[in-house]
């Protein structure tokens, strides 16, 4: 029987590349893209702020072509609505059925994913739901994934958490009530490796800087060779 093709909601972090591998191991799909949120200011990645030529690095190393729909900011939850709703169903018409969340727990988010792909008339999957964010966090440092932690909210976390890898250490560090996989939004990752790359995506690290309660790692693509 031939899978279902879908899209998947990219971020470029952690879960939504460990999704992407669970999917492909268990053929309950066939992963047909990547769609991704970007700032219509400067073209970054929404809550992640990683720009968009790495965004494009991570999609030519999954071999995934990306789609990309832009967000101005301010933007009314309508307008957001509207966003999502037109690139769903963009990717209807090129034959998507499916459409891919990361999400592991929050039950109120759920809900709206739900919604948005029933308007768009495709079907919601979730592989990492209730998986365990412990177990998923344990899973995916193992199974080799490589993620750098892009953002943190200051609020919830130190400013020096910003800009780590994703690993062992990193999680055992977390304090008390933090969330392994930040699932809550303590923090937000941009995966560079792991067993869903043909290869690792190449960036640099820059510094990290603080705006709008916020730590910021700024990554950039490598500079090329004249």
């Amino acid at each position: 029987m031939t899978p279902p093709r879908a899209v998947l909601a990219w971020s470029g972090g952690k879960d939504s590349a460990w999704a992407l591998h669970l999917v492909r191991q268990s053929g309950e799909a066939e992963v047909a893209g990547l769609l991704t949120a970007l700032a219509e200011a400067d073209g970054r990645v929404t809550l992640h702020g990683v720009p968009e030529e790495l965004a494009a690095a991570q999609a030519a190393a999954l071999g995934l072509p990306l789609r990309t729909m832009r967000i101005p900011s301010p933007c009314s939850d309508a307008e957001y609505a509207a966003r999502v709703a037109a690139a769903l169903e963009s990717a209807r018409a090129d034959g998507v059925t499916h459409v891919i969340y990361g999400d592991l727990y929050l039950e109120s988010v759920r809900p709206e994913r739900e919604r948005q792909a029933a308007a768009a008339g495709l079907t919601p999957l979730f592989p990492l739901w209730h998986r365990g964010t412990a177990l998923t966090a344990e899973a995916m440092i193992l199974g080799g994934l490589r993620a750098r932690v892009v953002s943190v909210d200051l609020a919830k976390l130190p400013r020096e958490f910003c800009g780590r890898e994703y690993d062992e250490d990193f999680v055992c560090d977390l304090p008390a009530g933090v969330d392994p996989c930040g699932e809550n939004g303590e923090f937000h990752t941009f995966c560079h490796a792991g067993p869903m790359f043909g290869s690792p995506v190449a960036f640099a690290a820059g510094a990290v800087v603080e705006r709008d309660g916020f730590a910021w790692a700024e990554l950039s693509a490598p500079p090329r060779c004249p």
